[in-house]
């Protein structure tokens, strides 16, 4: 994970918003889920600074996105109790992967939930492509 690709992760999360119609702020995390890179849309939510590292970091911790945490964090699901802290189960955080390893993360939030997805995704899209 490099700062080039991080801010072309983010600026396609940021077309993508814009095609969605939400005000996003996105964040992109290396390995060790350690911010690389952030931006914030102008009138974008005031928890977005907080959320989206916080959905970044929580994919790469548990090498899987957040929407699939989501499922997997409800009472009496198998992860119940994980959410919280720096733990962000709810869709918008997509892990990065490389030669079968987890080398970084994006999240997104602003937009709904499947907005942050789509954006997530979008931004995902330019590391799969390289």
């Amino acid at each position: 994970m490099n700062l080039e690709i991080a801010l072309r992760m983010c600026e396609a999360a940021l077309k993508q918003a814009a095609r969605e119609g939400a005000l996003i702020s996105v964040a992109v995390v290396d390995a060790g889920g350690h911010l690389v890179t952030f931006q914030r849309m102008e009138g974008a939510e005031i928890a977005g600074p907080v959320l989206a590292p916080g959905k970044a970091y929580t994919s790469v911790a548990n090498r899987r996105s957040t929407a699939d945490l989501a499922l997997l964090t409800v009472p009496g699901g198998e992860l119940y109790g994980l959410a919280g802290d720096r733990f962000i189960c709810f869709g918008g955080g997509v892990p990065l992967w490389a030669a079968e390893r987890v080398i970084g993360g994006v999240g997104v939030s602003g937009g709904t939930v499947a907005q942050d997805v789509a954006c997530a995704e979008a931004a995902a899209s330019v590391w799969r492509t390289g």
